[in-house]
């Protein structure tokens, strides 16, 4: 589902008018928050998807880092989480199951975040994730919105999963790249999140469904992206080169063209940007005098901060 499209669903949600709901689904936000206290809040999100890869461990593993990064893009502290299950009942004896559940499990143990409890659903499509649910101080909230004009953004991930997660599909995927894309979706999104409330983030967004501009979209501001600076793994572009973007890429580009001032950009770097992301990094909107501060507070992190470019008052802009 696209930008374009989640807008149209979303729209059809009846307002809610509730003074406990601090963030709801029409802001476009990560996660909801509602209020329990004056000085507490809970945050919570929900999010499952097919195999993407074809190690059941790997899924599994997968699966969790991403549902909780929501929590951490929103500056809070997940405190537990519920699976989420489908998958066919003739084949439960497979043994594919069990290494999703226990792998999903010690991913998420390692933010100290126990499952105690979930919902399972024959389904002849193998599908598997979470709702996790988390705490913030109501004052400390880091939204989509308060990104500033002056701002630096960060990017705590290279871009590649959507292309190699295609690649694997077709067969086409070197095993190196695999490995690695791995190691980058199951990697938490806890340290990033906590540096950046720590550094005082203006806003922030974990990079997913809607690729990197995408989601740079939501925090509704102008920008100056330098191309140059945007991490990427090695091998990832000659897979762009390839064509072996997924539908979703498509999508996301088709919604943002008329948006973001390209310049002279080629089509497959237009594309990479709007690749469709699976537990991607967090893209932070910090003071221009916390820059330094992020960046070493993540630099023993196997992917450190990327500045990737400055919040404007103008477009959002490619800079070569």
């Amino acid at each position: 589902m696209g930008p374009l499209e989640l807008a149209q669903v979303l729209s059809a949600l009846p307002p809610v008018d509730d003074p406990r709901v601090l963030v709801g689904a029409t802001t476009g936000d990560d996660a909801a928050v509602f209020q329990i206290g004056p000085e507490r809040a809970l945050v919570a999100t929900v999010d499952f998807f097919t195999p993407i890869v074809d190690d059941p461990r790997a899924y599994g593993a997968i699966a969790a880092a991403n549902a909780i990064s929501d929590i951490y893009a929103m500056g809070a502290e997940p405190l537990f989480a519920l699976s989420l299950v489908s998958f066919p009942r003739d084949l439960l004896s497979s043994g594919y199951l069990e290494p999703i559940l226990s792998a999903g499990a010690e991913k998420l143990a390692q933010a100290g975040v126990p499952v105690i409890g979930g919902h399972s659903i024959d389904d002849p499509e193998p599908k598997f994730g979470y709702a996790v649910t988390g705490e913030v101080h109501p004052d400390r909230i880091v939204s989509h919105s308060g990104a500033q004009a002056g701002d630096l953004l960060y990017l705590t991930k290279p871009l590649c999963s959507g292309l190699v997660a295609t690649a694997i599909k077709q067969g086409s995927c070197p095993e190196d790249l695999q490995a690695r894309a791995i190691e980058v979706m199951a990697h938490l999104n806890q340290a990033a999140g906590r540096a950046m409330v720590h550094c005082g983030a203006h806003a922030a967004t974990d990079v997913t469904g809607f690729g990197l501009l995408g989601h740079l979209s939501n925090l509704r501001v102008g920008a100056d992206v330098e191309l140059a600076r945007v991490p990427v793994l090695p091998g990832v572009r000659s897979l762009a080169a390839t064509g072996n973007f997924p539908s979703g890429t498509q999508r996301n580009y088709d919604a943002l063209s008329h948006l973001v001032d390209w310049s002279d950009l080629p089509q497959t770097e237009r594309l990479l940007l709007c690749d469709a992301q699976t537990s991607g990094g967090i893209l932070v909107a910090l003071p221009p005098e916390a820059g330094t501060a992020f960046e070493s507070a993540l630099g023993d992190s196997p992917f450190p901060a990327v500045r990737i470019g400055v919040v404007t008052d103008g477009p959002l802009r490619i800079v070569a």
